[in-house]
């Protein structure tokens, strides 16, 4: 138990947490969140936050393993992953639903907790993240992470009443071009190791 003790670093903690909160962005995804509350009615918060974590902290330890058995590189998962991110974002911009459900009643595995929170980006910050700092580390600043998720998505509806449709629709546009930079700058920093790859 000392031992275990021993590897628990605040210094560790607090920058994991802040790099997977920038990545994770809960707050900038409020649009996305309120977008689709109105599309499926009720966000399921507690099941999106518990699987996303355990996605999070699945991929820590799996991740290279699972994406090599299936034959699938980091750099493929998370150029997927950018895709994703661009056709959120073109939603977003231009107002526009590419995606449709067979009218849902609840959200909570799919989109939010996978690809919205533990998406392309978190997961791969995850497994570089591991690389430089403690297992135990990098698990706590998940979860401190997962508590903020959880209060966003149990209070989206409160935050879209608190901000109104005029700041939420400006929130769209700004939020919807931040991560179409994201999509861009993910498939772009790792396009070129696929193509060192492969040819």
């Amino acid at each position: 138990m000392a031992e275990f003790f021993a590897k628990i670093s605040l210094k560790e903690i607090g920058t994991c947490f802040a790099v997977l909160f920038a990545v994770i962005d809960i707050l900038g995804s409020l649009p996305i969140l309120v977008n689709i509350r109105s599309r499926v009615g009720v966000i399921e918060s507690e099941k999106a936050t518990l699987v996303a974590g355990l996605i999070m902290i699945s991929f820590l330890f799996f991740g290279t393993k699972i994406l090599t058995f299936i034959g699938i590189d980091v750099e493929s998962f998370a150029v997927a992953g950018a895709f994703v991110i661009f056709i959120i974002a073109l939603e977003l911009i231009l107002g526009i639903e590419i995606h449709r459900d067979t009218a849902p009643q609840a959200a909570s595995i799919v989109p939010i907790a996978f690809p919205l929170i533990a998406g392309a980006g978190s997961l791969t910050t995850v497994l570089a993240l591991r690389a430089e700092f403690g297992d135990i580390n990098i698990i706590i600043a998940i979860i401190l992470n997962m508590v903020i998720v959880y209060l966003v998505l149990r209070n989206a509806g409160r935050l879209e009443k608190l901000l109104g449709p005029g700041i939420m629709s400006v929130f769209k546009k700004v939020f919807g071009i931040i991560l179409l930079s994201i999509a861009v700058k993910l498939f772009v920093s790792n396009i070129g190791a696929l193509f060192v790859q492969n040819f």
